[in-house]
């Protein structure tokens, strides 16, 4: 099933909205391999991809966390800061060098309070997003797990 991706910030925001986030913009390298968060953590940023790759995956008891998702250029890497208690509920990990523009979550969260029409594009957006990857971590589970023939096409 393809999934199509999920808009990016240049597609989201005004251009006046995006010029605001990306003056607390902060640019990042990341290493390939490492862990930018791990389900259950406190979710305190955000990151916008630039170049290379970050593997989402799900804590799965037993198993190896499967990966769900791989993000890309221009891609939103963490949803659960905007909303209360915000705790990851995904892991993600650099699966190439990553460069990255970071986000203080709270700053973020701050400046959409005194912006309400910010607020409501950050909202819209992050909410594509997270539409998107529940569908993707839904259909990567049913691939991984479902026996064979058993899933059903909606």
């Amino acid at each position: 099933m393809n999934i199509s991706r999920t808009p990016t910030l240049a597609q989201a925001l005004s251009a006046e909205h995006r010029d605001r986030l990306m003056h607390i913009a902060r640019e990042v390298n990341i290493p390939a391999g490492t862990r930018l968060f791990k389900e259950g953590g406190h979710a305190d940023r955000f990151w916008v991809v630039r170049s290379g790759t970050v593997a989402l995956d799900v804590y799965v008891p037993g198993r190896k966390a499967p990966v769900i998702e791989r993000l890309g250029f221009g891609e939103l890497v963490g949803w659960s800061w905007l909303f209360p208690p915000y705790v990851w509920q995904l892991g993600a990990e650099a699966a190439s060098p990553v460069r990255a523009y970071e986000f203080d979550a709270l700053t973020v969260r701050l400046m959409c309070e005194d912006d309400p029409e910010l607020g409501r594009m950050v909202a819209l957006w992050v909410g594509k997003v997270l539409a998107h990857r529940l569908q993707s971590a839904r259909i990567r589970l049913l691939d991984l797990y479902a026996p064979h023939g058993s899933g059903s096409t909606l």
